[in-house]
């Protein structure tokens, strides 16, 4: 098993309709522009409310990469 270096970057996800949404979302898009993804932990989860209701969910994730060597 080859040794692995990894470097993390934070992202926040939102979505209108869950956090697992709002995960997939943060997920997808730098999935874009970040190769060779490996893992995510949520650090913090937070939300809008607008009308009583929850309007919005956020997401904050750190998200790890394998650097490429």
């Amino acid at each position: 098993m080859a040794d692995h270096v990894y470097k993390k970057v934070e992202l926040v996800g939102s979505s209108p309709n869950s956090v697992e949404a709002a995960i997939e979302n943060a997920i997808a898009m730098a999935g874009k522009s970040i190769k060779n993804m490996d893992w995510f932990e949520v650090v913090g989860t937070r939300g809008h409310i607008q009308d009583g209701k929850i309007a919005h969910y956020q997401v904050e994730l750190k998200v790890g990469f394998r650097v490429e060597g």
